[in-house]
């Protein structure tokens, strides 16, 4: 789960922070004169009534439309060409998976860094958890969020002549909180429905998820939870980094033992303040092929975008529970960014 946007103020926040599909243009902007461009796609999904759509971030030469990614009144965007000229080439694809109750907008920060890179970079919306189209219940199925990668990486793979910049062959994924999840999902974990059936029935894991869906009236044991249990490893997905990773206890020690793919975890803060619902070392350990890092002098909601001055007042007023625009004290966001930023290049350039 671990969700960072209260969902009963999605579409509140959505309208009043001027997300409008998470896209801002200024028609007064010159043609974008950088290397990182974006289009937009989507992908028909078995498992869901909708479509799922996606951004598409790739390395550019100057042209197309100067625009704005994901700003709003409380975050700051991200400069990119809208179908700007692609570099000529194929580039390792890598697809990044929010957390519940985000976007894809709210990534910028790192897809332009890895389109700049030399990587085209896909980020889904999850259906049922994304800004706008959230519910408490929907949250609880996580087996979803998974299926909605492999559909989205259907689509690339049977329409390749649509995404000739794309290299199918080598497919990398990111994750962050719950995205964090589906990225382990994807590469072979399982999650035990009975750990995930008492997820809530003693402690929060010093997160605020608990207290989310019981003020949804959710009660874990009135679901059935057994699709958690289910393989949903795409064999595509080469290489795998994993920030801050929701519901990491309840994952089986044996799924995790088997994973056989590079697979570099990352938690936020120092060690002794992460969060139980989010640590990740003890998961690193049983994983083969994993590697474990900390940043420090950070929290969970970190690797959200830059918030802008007022940002913090509008989350405020508008009830959200947690602190999205606070950090650990010790230095800006954007240093936090770039700590990441420097280590996801670094281990993706590595292992593709």
């Amino acid at each position: 789960m671990s969700r960072y946007r209260t969902f009963a103020k999605a579409m509140a926040l959505t309208t009043a922070l001027g997300v409008s599909g998470w896209v801002a243009y200024d028609l007064t902007r010159p043609a974008y004169d950088g290397t990182a461009g974006i289009t937009y796609g989507s992908a028909p999904a078995p498992l869901r009534d909708t479509e799922i759509d996606f951004n598409i971030w790739y390395p550019a030469t100057p042209g197309g439309k100067a625009i704005t990614v994901g700003g709003n009144g409380v975050f700051y965007g991200t400069s990119a060409g809208r179908n700007a000229p692609h570099q000529p080439g194929r580039f390792p694809m890598v697809v990044i998976s929010h957390g519940a109750g985000g976007n894809a907008g709210q990534f910028g920060w790192i897809a332009s860094e890895l389109a700049q890179a030399g990587f085209a970079v896909v980020l889904p919306n999850h259906p049922g958890t994304t800004t706008g189209n959230a519910s408490a219940e929907a949250a609880i199925r996580v087996w979803e969020r998974p299926a909605d990668v492999s559909a989205v990486l259907d689509e690339i793979t049977a329409n390749a002549d649509a995404y000739p910049y794309i290299d199918t062959n080598n497919i990398a994924i990111l994750g962050f909180s719950a995205g964090g999840y589906t990225a382990m999902a994807t590469a072979g974990a399982r999650v035990d429905p009975d750990l995930l059936q008492h997820f809530c029935d003693d402690t929060d894991h010093g997160m605020s998820d608990c207290a989310f869906l019981a003020h949804f009236g959710i009660d874990l044991h009135a679901y059935d939870l057994s699709p958690a249990a289910q393989d949903l490893r795409d064999p595509r997905i080469a290489t795998a980094v994993v920030i801050d990773p929701g519901i990491v206890e309840t994952m089986t020690a044996s799924s995790l033992e088997q994973i056989d793919i590079p697979m570099l975890m990352i938690n936020l803060g120092d060690e002794e303040t992460i969060p139980v619902g989010v640590y990740a070392r003890a998961a690193a350990d049983l994983i083969p092929t994993a590697q474990y890092a900390v940043v420090e002098d950070a929290i969970h909601f970190s690797f959200l975008a830059q918030c802008k001055p007022r940002g913090r007042r509008i989350l405020i007023d508008e009830g959200e529970l947690d602190p999205l625009c606070d950090d650990a004290g010790g230095r800006a966001r954007a240093d936090i960014h770039k700590e990441l930023s420097d280590a996801i290049v670094a281990y993706l350039e590595a292992h593709t």
